[in-house]
């Protein structure tokens, strides 16, 4: 198992040759692959040889093309006409970043009439509560394969994770405190020794965090208290593949929040500034989600274990076999090694990548440079 904060870096030598394909899409465009939302009628229904079928995806899919048919397309709307042929019928239909099949049963024009099914009203988007953005359900290439990648990142495999939402930015001091302060059980002079090490709330004087650090993220902080404040605002800490997805901003195969490279206008690591930066201080990704590469590491909800992802489960996976209920409604009892993503302003550009992890002891409150953020389930 991996140690958390080691101290030799690994330094890698050489360049990476990034070979540019004839229309692949800059590392800045880089989005999500456009997705074939519904078919009409449905794939499995009878149709007639001049029928349509209406084709809808979730964002304009470029040039569509068909095995047979004629294709018509208008913004994220692709109509595809006969005459095709009596009897199996396999539309295959490709576009610019994407392929699907899509299968019926061509019927003589001597049945009954077939009624196209109405397009259902498209359900509205969750409104993220104040201070947290929405990370989408779907697939995501979890890990990582690169040079700089540990064996605990491998195998790369693909999670499918429900909605949910993540806070914007890092517990702040200012926040903690308000907690500490309703639950003096958690208070630096008053916590269980059992739930923190004697490096829990270091800089802290009492119950009053350091001068003018009131927006800068909580450090010194031990996954137990990490885990009573969540609950305290009736959220909970993120999974491992959670944090990951929304780390990686809808960026697939990137090492970065952003791309490949990372510099000090990017992030706060590698010592550049010596000390934490107010959160939210530098650009977020694209999910709209700051700081997951530097400033503080960040706990997550579900234990670390090196060789997790050569079985994990393709949904919603939690490492140790535990349910997120179990933990969260248990967590005060829980001893095992707890997963630590995202690096600090003290770490190096390789821990600063999305797939890096670390995993320590629940009472571990860091050296420096240990906070944790927030999730919420989408009801």
């Amino acid at each position: 198992m991996k140690v958390c904060f080691r101290v030799s870096t690994i330094v890698i030598l050489g360049f990476l040759i990034l070979v540019v394909g004839c229309g692949e899409r800059t590392e800045d465009d880089l989005d999500e692959m456009t997705k074939l939302l519904r078919a009409v009628p449905s794939p499995g229904s009878e149709i007639f040889p001049d029928s349509s079928i209406t084709i809808t995806f979730d964002k304009d899919p470029q040039t569509v093309q068909v095995n047979i048919g004629v294709v018509e397309t208008s913004g994220i709307n692709t109509v595809i006409s006969g005459p095709f042929p009596i009897g199996k019928l396999e539309l295959k239909l490709t576009w610019t970043d994407g392929e699907r099949s899509l299968k019926y049963t061509v019927v003589s024009t001597d049945t009954d009439a077939i009624e196209p099914e109405p397009l259902p009203d498209p359900e509205p988007e969750p409104i993220p509560p104040d201070g947290m953005v929405l990370i989408p359900e779907g697939d995501f290439e979890m890990g990582s394969d690169d040079v700089d990648a540990d064996p605990d990142e491998q195998p790369v495999h693909t999670v499918f994770l429900d909605a949910f939402y993540i806070d914007e930015n890092e517990i702040t001091n200012a926040q903690f405190k308000e907690f500490i302060l309703a639950n003096p059980e958690w208070q630096k002079n008053k916590i269980d020794e059992k739930f923190a090490n004697a490096n829990y709330l270091f800089d802290w004087n009492g119950n009053n965090y350091p001068e003018e650090e009131g927006e800068h993220p909580v450090r010194y902080v031990s996954w137990y208290a990490a885990m009573a404040y969540a609950v305290w605002v009736d959220k909970r800490l993120p999974t491992e593949s959670e944090w990951e997805k929304a780390s990686r901003g809808g960026l697939k195969g990137r090492k970065y929040p952003w791309g490949n490279q990372i510099n000090g206008t990017r992030a706060n690591y590698g010592r550049n500034i010596g000390h934490t930066t107010p959160v939210g201080k530098y650009p977020p990704n694209d999910y709209g989600v700051y700081d997951t590469s530097g400033n503080v590491w960040e706990w997550c909800l579900d234990a670390f274990e090196a060789n997790f992802y050569a079985n994990s489960p393709r949904k919603n996976p939690v490492a140790g076999g535990d349910s997120i209920e179990d933990i969260v409604n248990n967590f005060e009892n829980i001893q095992s090694n707890r997963g630590i993503r995202g690096s600090g302003w003290n770490g190096n550009a390789e821990w600063g990548r999305c797939a890096n992890r670390f995993g320590n002891t629940p009472d571990f409150a860091g050296i420096g440079a240990l906070g944790f953020r927030c999730v919420q389930d989408v009801e």
